[in-house]
């Protein structure tokens, strides 16, 4: 469960909240950033003990009286700000020409962040929602900010300086929680290179929390990502080599392995979808049926269905200078929260209960954002799945759309797609889920894509067309 009442910007927080030790390693360009409070670091796990040479005492403030282009990530959450300030060395130096990649291993551009929920209160209190659980908005903004973080020490350059590449947020593989996250317990966000192609690379990242003496919590992850960043000449915009990677350990070597398969499927998917594929007109007449019913005749529709188009919701904003990116563009984990916070509501005013996130299907950057741009998020219910009436759940699709009304165009960016369980006390009480049906053929054209996305089917009962997986994954129970 998830709020959605972002505090304005302070920065005067930061002098409360970070004090950094900067201990220079003779391994990599990048400093270890520890913190009683937040922290990051280049280790497996967390903490760790680094060979040091010196050790300084700086205070973070001092990064504000930097060049305010180097720092957009003051105006995002503390990890953000931690995260970018770790890349100050890629910016500080001068940029090197493009010369010939080289051959790396994983472990050169792992990186932890640790937050120190149990001891930070001021911390723990900027990721907490309305019903003291984890907002996770703000950590899928994380997950971005450390992805970033890591595709930028893989294709920096030995002595720090990154060669003159774009790296952007190309997609995001589907996410599942695999079980709560806890707002008073230390957790830990480890990333890595896992797999490069020619100019693309894949992140894996892994969220995991501390027990603490808390039996609830056990130390197997809650959340595991996967990123895939693509590389773009800085001067052409073409699609630029990159360091390559060799993987040490035989986990090292499974997780290419894994990331390889993920990438052949990809283009498989995309193949497919050019080309397209035949649609069931048996499955698009029987969802349309109700839909027709609810248009032609009001009166005589079943009451425990509702219009798709009925569970609606959307915003508009202007892309501000504060939320673009260390390349000038709008920050991708900015997107995705502002994506998720409509989600979010979207499933808490259809459901009149709170609701609490479960998964986020693969996403796709089709469209850069730039500053300055006016982007609609729109949002509805696609279907929820009822056969199990104890646990309902509820999908639903926000697309974004890159407006200009100077030249009078619009485009979609994003399309994501989240799964949403419902407060399991509200569902004892009583609360009963609506079915949502689709009233045109285009939306009745969204649901079969997506529930053949999902390998789901359609089953008739009580007069419903009941949205039916076979085999539910076993992390979306008692959650």
């Amino acid at each position: 469960m998830h709020p959605f009442r972002n505090p304005k910007p302070c920065l005067s927080l930061f002098h409360h909240l970070f004090r950094f030790r900067i201990t220079p390693t003779t391994n990599s360009p990048y400093p270890t950033i520890p913190s009683n409070h937040f922290s990051t670091d280049s280790s497996t796990t967390y903490p760790t003990t680094t060979k040091t040479t010196t050790s300084v005492s700086i205070d973070a403030g001092s990064s504000n009286r930097k060049p305010i282009s180097l720092w957009p990530g003051m105006f995002h959450s503390p990890a953000i700000y931690a995260l970018w300030e770790a890349r100050s060395s890629v910016f500080e130096n001068p940029v090197l020409s493009n010369g010939p990649s080289v051959l790396k291993t994983p472990s050169r551009s792992r990186t932890c962040i640790f937050y120190n929920f149990s001891e930070d209160h001021m911390l723990r209190e900027q990721y907490r929602n309305p019903w003291n659980h984890i907002r996770m908005g703000k950590l899928v903004e994380d997950f971005d900010a450390l992805a970033g973080t890591v595709a930028f020490k893989h294709c920096s350059n030995e002595d720090g300086t990154a060669r003159p590449l774009l790296l952007v947020t190309a997609s995001v593989d589907k996410m599942v929680l695999k079980k709560p996250i806890h707002i008073e317990a230390d957790l830990t966000i480890v990333g890595a290179v896992s797999w490069v192609g020619r100019s693309s690379m894949e992140i894996q990242l892994e969220l995991t929390q501390s027990a603490q003496g808390n039996p609830n919590i056990s130390s197997s992850p809650a959340l595991v990502a996967n990123f895939t960043f693509v590389a773009r000449d800085s001067a052409t915009g073409k699609a630029a080599p990159i360091n390559q990677i060799s993987p040490e350990s035989e986990q090292e070597r499974l997780l290419w392995e894994e990331a390889e398969e993920r990438n052949k499927f990809r283009k498989r998917m995309k193949q497919e979808q050019k080309h397209g594929e035949s649609e069931d007109p048996a499955r698009l007449k029987a969802l349309l049926a109700e839909g027709r019913i609810f248009c032609d005749m009001p009166a005589l529709a079943n009451r425990d269905s509702v219009l798709m188009k009925d569970t609606c919701l959307q915003n508009s904003f202007i892309c501000q200078p504060q939320q673009r990116n260390i390349h000038g563009r709008i920050f991708g984990g900015f997107l995705m929260r502002r994506a998720f916070e409509l989600a979010f509501s979207t499933a808490y005013a259809f459901a009149g209960a709170a609701p609490h996130f479960l998964e986020v299907d693969h996403v796709d950057f089709f469209k850069p954002v730039d500053v300055g741009n006016f982007l609609r998020l729109k949002s509805c219910v696609l279907y929820t799945e009822l056969d199990n009436i104890a646990e309902p759940l509820v999908n639903v699709e926000v697309v974004a759309h890159v407006t200009k009304p100077e030249h009078r165009s619009s485009e979609v960016s994003n399309r994501f797609y989240f799964t949403f369980g419902v407060d399991p006390v509200a569902i004892k009480n009583g609360l009963r889920l609506l079915h949502v049906v689709p009233a045109t053929e285009e939306e009745a054209r969204k649901v079969l894509e997506r529930m053949d996305a999902e390998n789901l089917s359609l089953v008739k009962k009580d007069g419903n067309l009941n949205v039916v997986k076979e085999n539910k994954c076993t992390e979306k129970t008692n959650l």
